[in-house]
């Protein structure tokens, strides 16, 4: 059949917005090739809902696997049944989030269909001529943009960065099909028991689901100087990003590093103190809602993409800014 498809993730029966983000790039891939989208959902008690959502998200069709034996991920059930469709339905292209299942289960999967994978990319497009996936991903510490391929295996596999695409509009009028895959008690792998679940540590996750971001680079001189980014995101109720160069000098710990060698991130509004703008920072930042940028280099890139660039002593503006922000909350 050779669809691209995509691989989405469900918690608690809700389809997971990095699912969305996936149908977006997918949808381009396959209107290149000119075939169906198509998604894989495993999981337990999936609401009939959730499902029609992917389709208005862009799916052509939804392949479902339900089954009490999926409610929680585990690598070797999972790739089982992954497996099996696979093979089944030979899809051309197959990529995943860059999450902790996505970065978990294909490898597995890729090693077991005896097909390629790159990891973690930040673009996806077609070989013109070839329709091999060109995958683009960071490299050597994020200093180059490699793009890879796979011309010689199939299906063509890889992860993409959360984040790093925005979904589509949902189409309310889009029609596709639902094909319910009834579970074979085979694909039971019983050497992996789960025992429980934990919640990952918020610090770890809350930049990349923040709607508002107040990040701090080399231009605040000191880490003492960072404590400004700090009091700014908390009286905008924002989580506190730093860049690379920032967390090298230890002014922030890595899990606030933003840009490709730290999180990608998508808020509502992003707040760069102090950044020039190096490529890696640009690109885990591109689609924020609104940037504002406040660096006293005129010639900061960071500058040239900003929806709002100050120009100016970040010591003497962002002071009045939180003096501002303080008379309206007493207003």
């Amino acid at each position: 059949m050779h669809e691209v498809w995509i691989i989405a993730e469900v918690l608690e029966g809700k389809v997971k917005d990095v699912s969305f983000e996936l149908l977006s790039r997918g949808r381009a891939l396959s209107d290149t090739l000119h075939v169906r989208l198509g998604t894989v959902v495993l999981g337990h008690h999936i609401e009939p809902a959730e499902l029609q959502k992917l389709i208005r998200y862009g799916s052509d069709v939804v392949y479902a696997v339900e089954d009490k034996r999926l409610v929680s991920f585990t690598c070797e059930r999972y790739a089982k049944v992954l497996g099996h469709l696979l093979t089944e339905y030979t899809p051309q292209i197959v990529i995943a989030g860059a999450t902790t299942m996505g970065r978990t289960l294909m490898p597995y999967v890729a090693v077991k269909a005896h097909a390629g994978l790159t990891a973690d990319c930040t673009e996806l497009d077609i070989e013109e001529g070839t329709e091999n996936l060109l995958q683009t991903r960071p490299a050597i510490g994020g200093n180059i943009m490699a793009t890879i391929k796979t011309p010689h295996h199939r299906p063509q596999m890889a992860t993409v960065r959360p984040r790093s695409a925005r979904p589509l509009a949902p189409d309310q009028k889009r029609k596709g099909t639902v094909v319910q895959v009834a579970f074979d008690p085979a694909w039971d792998d019983k050497r992996v028991e789960v025992l429980g679940l934990r919640k990952p540590d918020d610090e770890q996750t809350s930049i990349e689901e923040a709607d508002v971001v107040v990040s701090g680079g080399r231009g605040l001189k000191k880490r003492d100087n960072f404590v400004i980014v700090e009091e700014l995101a908390k009286q905008l109720g924002a989580q506190v990003g730093a860049s690379r160069d920032a967390v090298d000098r230890g002014w922030a710990r890595y899990p606030h590093q933003v840009g490709l060698s730290g999180k990608t991130i998508s808020p509502r509004l992003y707040l760069a103190l102090g950044i020039s703008g190096a490529v890696q920072h640009l690109a885990g930042i591109k689609t924020a809602g609104c940037i504002v940028a406040i660096n006293s280099d005129e010639g900061a890139n960071l500058l040239n993409i900003a929806d709002f660039a100050i120009v100016g002593d970040l010591f003497v503006i962002v002071p009045e800014i939180m003096r501002r922000l303080g008379q309206r909350s007493k207003s």
